[in-house]
């Protein structure tokens, strides 16, 4: 019999220092990369959004590859396309943590409108809000200093 998995991940990351950098022309332009560079290593993107500070994604991810590597992955080729594509900057850089949630097949809907009405969402909760949420949902210990 083949192997079936089916692994897919809600990733949120964000800018270092939660810098206002990620203006709407970069975030056209960055959310295709990061569905190309998902595509080149055998990951699925099925949403990506976010706002000025941070990213969604709804990742499918392959059984042979961790959550870790998937991250690192996106987060360093963006990293450096960025550089590249917009020399004004060349300081960016990604928060050097992520947080990545199992999602089930029936939580997919879900939570591609979650990515998609990010802009809506964040006019009422923080990221530190958001990323608090969702760490008690899924029952994740932290303290405050763990959430930059």
């Amino acid at each position: 019999m083949h192997s079936f998995i089916s692994s897919l991940h809600h990733c949120v990351f964000a800018t270092k220092g939660r810098e206002v950098l990620l203006t709407p022309d970069i975030r056209e332009r960055l959310w295709p990369y990061l569905g190309g560079v998902a595509r080149e290593n055998g990951m699925k993107a099925l949403a990506i959004g976010g706002v000025a500070d941070h990213v969604h994604i709804l990742l499918s991810v392959p059984a042979t590859m961790s959550i870790a590597k998937a991250m690192q992955l996106l987060k360093g080729n963006s990293s450096k396309w960025i550089h590249e594509t917009f020399p004004e900057l060349r300081s960016f850089a990604w928060q050097g943590g992520y947080a990545a949630f199992s999602v089930g097949v029936l939580g997919i809907e879900e939570t591609r409108a979650y990515i998609r009405n990010q802009e809506e969402h964040h006019r009422t909760r923080t990221y530190r809000e958001e990323v608090i949420i969702f760490l008690k949902r899924h029952g994740l210990p932290f303290d405050d200093a763990m959430i930059e």
